[in-house]
């Protein structure tokens, strides 16, 4: 319990003159000088709860004691009250740098002395109060967030989950390989981060890329909505045929609409988008909605090229896979519709990575 006074002063009868002055509020310690003040402020920190400190001292002055308590610490909740006669402006100011509260005049005012001594003790222990207070609400947010954080984690393991699922069973009903998703994710991921790097002006972040990468496996869901006879025609579709396997983007946004409460809101729009127009071209002849140009969502744009790339190289029903210098080149001269100039700067710089995840996955 902090309610004790040190006074440190040379002059007895100033020590003795403020001890009786405050002995009815407060036990009283007394040092005469600034070593031995250094040595009662050690020995009794937990219970000091003001310091009446005179300047000038021999061995050691007031201005030594403030340094060290400042080195300390001890100032932020033990406050120092300067015993002085008369003083100069620079000496108040100088006093004041050094961390002091206030300042008690001589010769001593009995009310003075007793008003300026509670006022400051009330007002550092109603501080130091606040600051626990704070302290523990910051403790208990703190703990409430990580108990949060831990929970995002949980649910975004599990939404992962149930996006690998359903486009599992989507490649599955289209015979081809489950490792379709996965380069998907993986180009997705690489050219997002090269349009991040390059491209500041699609405002994207590691944060919306991670949830772009992962919602591109919702790229084709609506195929579960295709026929098998259409889905898996070896052939070459008629255009009535055609026009219905591209009703898939828009069956799998129907989809989506339909899912409540699996994923987020930013999740399911960055899934709804990638669906919905992963097909679209940046000269406005793609489909359903013959968007162009930038009026093409950046996630769908991406996910465009890392789709159209992974089949290519892909051997699909109806096809035999293309070589990865093939691929690449088709991509880039626009045989396989018209994309963002800037993407495909992206595309070529990320060739070697998307190489080697075709390699690897």
């Amino acid at each position: 319990m902090r309610d004790k006074v040190l006074i440190i002063d040379d002059a007895e009868f100033n020590r003795e003159m403020l001890a009786e002055i405050l002995k009815d509020n407060y036990a009283i310690l007394m040092a005469e000088d600034g070593c031995r003040g250094i040595e009662m402020i050690e020995q009794h920190k937990d219970e000091i709860c003001v310091i009446l400190l005179d300047l000038i001292m021999p061995v050691m002055d007031g201005y030594s004691v403030l340094a060290f308590m400042e080195e300390k610490g001890y100032l932020k909740y033990m406050p120092v009250l300067v015993i002085s006669g008369e003083h100069s402006v620079d000496v108040e100011r100088r006093c004041f740098d050094c961390g002091v509260s206030d300042f008690i005049k001589k010769p001593f005012d009995n009310s003075m002395v007793i008003r300026r001594v509670n006022n400051i003790v009330d007002l550092f222990q109603y501080r130091n109060n606040l600051e626990e207070q704070v302290a523990l609400q910051t403790r208990a947010l703190k703990s409430q967030y990580d108990v949060i954080c831990r929970q995002a984690e949980e649910l975004k393991k599990r939404n992962e989950k149930i996006t690998d699922i359903l486009a599992e069973v989507v490649e599955s009903r289209n015979l081809e390989s489950g490792e379709h998703v996965k380069r998907v994710k993986s180009y997705t991921g690489i050219l997002a981060r090269e349009m991040m790097k390059r491209y500041p002006e699609y405002q994207l972040t590691e944060e919306k890329v991670r949830i772009i990468e992962s919602a591109s496996a919702m790229h084709d869901i609506g195929k579960i909505m295709i026929p098998d006879s259409i889905l898996l025609k070896p052939g070459k579709l008629t255009e009535e045929e055609f026009d219905y396997m591209k009703s898939h983007t828009v069956k799998g946004c129907e989809m989506l609409d339909n899912i409540e409460g699996v994923w987020d809101e930013t999740y399911k729009s960055y899934a709804y988008e990638i669906c919905r127009h992963h097909h679209e071209r940046f000269d406005g002849r793609g489909y359903p909605d013959k968007l162009a140009g930038d009026d093409i969502p950046i996630s769908a744009q991406i996910v465009s090229v890392a789709d159209v790339y992974d089949a290519l190289i892909s051997e699909r029903c109806y096809k035999k896979a293309f070589t990865k210098e093939q691929a690449f080149h088709m991509i880039i001269n626009g045989d396989c519709g018209a994309f963002s100039p800037k993407l495909m700067e992206c595309f070529q710089n990320a060739r070697e990575k998307m190489e080697n995840v075709s390699r690897e996955v």
